[in-house]
């Protein structure tokens, strides 16, 4: 399968409970990360992390699946066509 560009959206609603696992996973999969940024939102106790990715659509499911199963974790990806 060809990798493309894309990102992906994660909101951590509770950081403390959540950053740990969120942390672990992202690390794992880092071969597929070119970017991250966090930033924490105190106004409204959350976190929010954008990542600039270059996968495959497996990889990318895979990465986001593990994300969405972690409580409190909410995560939206998109893949661009071909670049």
């Amino acid at each position: 399968m060809e990798k493309r560009l894309g990102f992906a959206g994660i909101i951590i609603e509770n950081r403390k409970k959540s950053s740990a696992a969120v942390n672990e996973i992202l690390s794992q999969c880092g071969d597929i990360i070119i970017s991250r940024t966090g930033m924490p939102y105190e106004k409204k106790q959350c976190c929010v992390i954008t990542l600039i990715l270059d996968a495959t659509t497996d990889e990318l499911g895979a990465l986001t699946g593990r994300l969405g199963s972690v409580e409190g974790v909410t995560v939206k990806s998109a893949l661009g066509k071909k670049l």
